[in-house]
């Protein structure tokens, strides 16, 4: 299956168990693929065969930013959920979320959680 990627989206959001998350915020970087069967549009150069990138992007930032959720697997699901429902051409989806500044007292480049699904599920 072909993939449209999109790489290191960074937003500052409230996401996260502890009181001090939902107030002060963090940033969070998001890795996304989606499945896609991209051929048509290769073949056709008609953007209506193939997904907006840009339009995956403002659905996933509206609900990075304005969602509120106590875990990252709640996020990633939620993404997972709206895009299959916003999109009819993505047959799949991984999602990762990084958080850089997860309150965790040690030295790390970030903490996670990686989701794949597919339309089927």
């Amino acid at each position: 299956m072909d993939k449209i990627l999109m790489q290191n989206l960074g937003f500052y959001a409230y996401h996260g168990l502890l009181k001090e998350e939902s107030v002060l915020g963090q940033k969070f970087f998001l890795d996304i693929e989606l499945d896609v069967n991209t051929k048509e549009a290769g073949l056709s150069d008609d953007m209506t065969k193939s997904v907006s990138y840009a339009d995956v992007y403002e659905v996933v930032k509206d609900i990075v930013i304005n969602g509120r959720f106590n875990l990252l697997e709640a996020l990633a699901e939620n993404i997972a959920i709206e895009v299959f429902a916003i999109f009819d051409l993505v047959k799949g989806i991984m999602i990762r979320i990084k958080k850089p500044e997860a309150p965790v007292n040690g030295i790390y480049d970030y903490f996670g959680v990686e989701i794949r699904r597919s339309r089927d599920e």
